[in-house]
């Protein structure tokens, strides 16, 4: 699977797969303004259908990863790890030097992920995230993609 840019045409797609991988999903009207404003990239699998997809805000030569999702029946096989070093190598030759994000602390599995791929976690943030039982925190993380950084 390669990574692709994704439009407008992948709009339902996106809030398909938004809505069986996040616990707060987006609106369909913010996935259509998001496709035209950010970064939206994807995986597919060999019939075509959306497998895995992420936004990406960027200023200047640093980065946001605002958001990735695998399909639940394609977690687990190493997809999401393939994306998100699809989306490093990217934007490293894209002249990006720094990529941020957030995860939830209950979130260990994306965690994990992140680490696993080079992600030094840098601080966080207090009761950030709603959550069942109120409120939790948010890990910040970051990438260094260039000696520059």
């Amino acid at each position: 699977m390669k990574l692709e840019a994704l439009t407008l045409a992948d709009a339902d797609a996106l809030v398909a797969l938004d809505a069986v991988t996040n616990i707060h999903p987006w609106t369909p009207p913010l996935w259509r303004d998001t496709i035209k404003q950010q970064q939206v990239v994807g995986m597919r699998n060999a019939k075509g259908a959306l497998t895995g997809a992420a936004v990406i805000s960027r200023t200047l030569d640093q980065a946001e990863l605002l958001m990735i999702a695998v399909a639940p029946a394609e977690q687990g096989k190493g997809l999401g790890r393939a994306l998100l070093e699809a989306i490093l190598v990217q934007l490293g030759n894209d002249g990006v030097v720094e990529l941020f994000l957030e995860v939830r602390a209950s979130n260990l599995r994306a965690q994990a992920l992140y680490q696993g791929a080079g992600a030094n976690e840098i601080g966080q943030r207090r009761n950030y995230y709603p959550c069942a039982g109120g409120r939790e925190d948010a890990h910040l993380y970051a990438f260094y993609l260039s000696a520059a950084a």
